[in-house]
């Protein structure tokens, strides 16, 4: 596949190498690592509702999607009917993006990648006709799209929008459905967003739902590693701004300039 058709903001080449330091690890390996202190063993992909088998044939998704369109375009604020759309929206991106076998990890194609989006346009149209809580199960899904995208984004803006996606999804998740895990998981993508309040509320519900003065400490340690990712996060978004000021024509033309030596980003391995 052609470098064009798969991008990320991470790339690995010349300047760019401690970005991949500071950034892919945090959004990667932290996640994984420091859920680990509360919950046990986290996959990482079953955090991002990814699985390891191999993903069927995007037809079966197309046609459910066409199928689903149909019924939207006569009662068009269903919200049963937006769930099914959004849930077969990432389905469909999940069957067309490549997965690592012994990770789960996705890499997005061009055409996951649009799916994706239009999952999340499927979402927000739910929000506004969905009465009281939002469906957890699906906010938990969403959640875990948004955060797949915030990995895959262009540019360090895109990522934290997707990563306060992430965020708000998560909320819906945690308050219908509070517990250690889901309240853990929303203090990071809220920090990592660059919601501090956000992420420190969501960390002192999840300490209050601590069983021993071990997971309480064990909560501070990954709250205090989610706080300095987070800086580490802001920070590396000031340095590549300032790196594309005075980039003219360039800059417009490719979000992230041409750093790194090539004129498309590549894929981190």
């Amino acid at each position: 596949m052609a470098d064009g058709e798969r991008r990320m903001l991470f790339d690995i080449r010349g300047r760019r190498k401690h970005v991949v330091k500071v950034v892919y690890a945090i959004l990667a390996l932290m996640m994984g690592a420091s859920l680990f202190l509360v919950v046990g063993p986290v996959n990482l992909g079953s955090l991002l509702s990814n699985t390891n088998e191999t993903n069927p044939s995007s037809e079966i998704f197309d046609e459910q999607i066409e199928r689903t369109e149909q019924r939207l375009h006569k009662d068009p604020n269903n919200p049963d009917i937006l769930i099914s759309l959004t849930r077969a929206r990432i389905n469909a991106g999940r069957a067309q993006s490549e997965v690592d076998q012994t990770t789960g990890e996705q890499t997005l194609t061009v055409q996951a990648r649009a799916e994706y989006e239009k999952a999340s346009e499927a979402w927000a149209r739910y929000l506004k006709v969905a009465e009281g809580e939002p469906n957890p199960s699906i906010a938990s899904l969403v959640a875990g799209t948004a955060f797949l995208l915030a990995q895959n984004s262009r540019t360090y803006a895109e990522a934290l929008e997707n990563l306060g996606d992430a965020a708000d999804a998560a909320r819906y998740a945690a308050q219908a459905r509070p517990s250690l895990g889901a309240w853990t998981t929303l203090a990071a993508y809220a920090y990592l967003s660059g919601d501090k309040a956000g992420g420190a509320e969501a960390g002192r519900k999840a300490k209050a739902l601590a069983r021993t003065k071990s997971e309480r400490k064990s909560i501070d340690k990954q709250l205090t590693a989610f706080q300095k990712q987070s800086k580490e996060i802001q920070k590396a978004k000031v340095e590549a701004e300032k790196a594309e000021k005075g980039k003219g024509k360039e800059a417009l033309e490719n979000p992230l300039g041409g750093l790194g030596g090539g004129s498309a980003p590549t894929v981190a391995p």
